[in-house]
């Protein structure tokens, strides 16, 4: 398991905000599938999802980045949850996914030019002789605009993409495993974005995602 627990340069657990983070969130029990659900969820909920904020790089993917920002995108924010296990020593790798995503703003559809999302990434944390996927994607406030159901982990049960919206209309389809990794498979991430999503980033760059859930739900409410 060393692999799993070693402090890298994305999942920078030494960095004294990320350990002080970890801490203070961990809560005061000595189960470590209980400190693993309360990361989770500080994670999920204080660590505001954005998926115009995707920096391919170390210094834009590492968890004391995101925990100093304030928000990230699903690889990110796995990333800072793995730093967080890693240094109350829970072992922890980070999964990818290929998802057809039934919900977007209309910027990334247009940005994107295709509801697939490669390299999707969640947080695969080892507790009690299993491992366990963990997605601290969406924050429960995106969940509430978007009537989706919120993603509970319970350090038992694998915590996954919910195929369908709380009003029964399609929201998440996995359609491709990547596979599991110790690191982030950096090159191979920014090589298929490349190919994928030529031209994305700048195109976000100047872009408010709040701004765009808002117009995206009152549209919604209109229909």
């Amino acid at each position: 398991m060393d692999e799993y627990l070693r402090s890298t340069p994305f999942m920078d657990f030494l960095e004294p905000a990320v350990s002080a983070f970890s801490i203070e969130k961990a809560g005061r029990s000595d189960n470590l599938t209980a400190q693993a659900v309360s990361l989770y969820y500080a994670v999920r909920d204080e660590i505001y999802y954005d998926p115009y904020s995707i920096h391919l790089s170390i210094g834009g993917l590492c968890g004391s980045n995101t925990l100093k920002k304030g928000y990230g995108w699903c690889v990110s924010k796995a990333i800072l949850l793995a730093a967080c296990c890693r240094f109350r020593g829970i072992p922890t790798r980070l999964g990818f996914a290929d998802v057809k995503n039934h919900l977007s703003t209309e910027r990334l559809r247009q940005t994107m030019k295709t509801d697939n999302f490669f390299w999707h990434g969640y947080t695969d944390i080892f507790l009690e002789g299993e491992w366990r996927k963990a997605t601290p994607a969406f924050n429960i406030e995106l969940c509430e605009k978007f009537s989706l159901k919120p993603l509970e982990f319970d350090g038992k049960s694998d915590s996954i993409y919910h195929p369908f919206d709380q009003k029964g209309n399609l929201h998440m389809e996995y359609v491709h495993h990547r596979g599991v990794y110790a690191d982030v498979p950096l090159d191979e991430i920014t090589q298929t974005f490349r190919e994928e999503y030529p031209g994305v980033d700048d195109a976000l760059k100047a872009a408010d995602f709040d701004q765009d859930v808002l117009q995206e739900t009152d549209d919604r409410l209109k229909i």
